[in-house]
């Protein structure tokens, strides 16, 4: 086992951090529908 494997620097799961890191990127993308979607409808 390499020294890297015994002293890992983040001991978090890594499901937590993918699920996160999806969920704000879906919100991020889901807001910039809103805007534009915002903006479509008041701009008819």
């Amino acid at each position: 086992m390499n020294d890297f494997e015994k002293d890992v620097q983040s001991k978090n799961n890594d499901v937590v951090d993918s699920i996160k890191g999806f969920t704000f990127s879906f919100v991020f993308f889901v807001l910039i529908f809103a805007i534009g979607a915002a903006i479509n409808f008041i701009g008819s």
